[in-house]
């Protein structure tokens, strides 16, 4: 991924962090803001605070980015 390409998702993230925040109510601001958009740790994110294995979590995840 080019530095552009990593800038130009993070700022995308940024404007999804309201959106995720409704999907995922338990996690902070500053959590989403910190996982950047990057789905791995958003998926750790969310297992830890839903108590939900790590399959759950990447499903939601996924699901949430529009990806099958």
């Amino acid at each position: 991924m080019s530095l552009f390409n990593a800038d130009e998702m993070k700022g995308k993230w940024k404007q999804q962090v309201g959106q995720a925040k409704l999907v995922w109510g338990k996690l902070t601001e500053d959590e989403l803001l910190e996982a950047e958009g990057r789905e791995d740790k958003l998926a750790g994110l969310v297992q830890e605070r839903y108590a939900i294995t790590r399959e759950e979590a990447e499903k939601q995840v996924k699901e949430f980015f529009g990806k099958k």
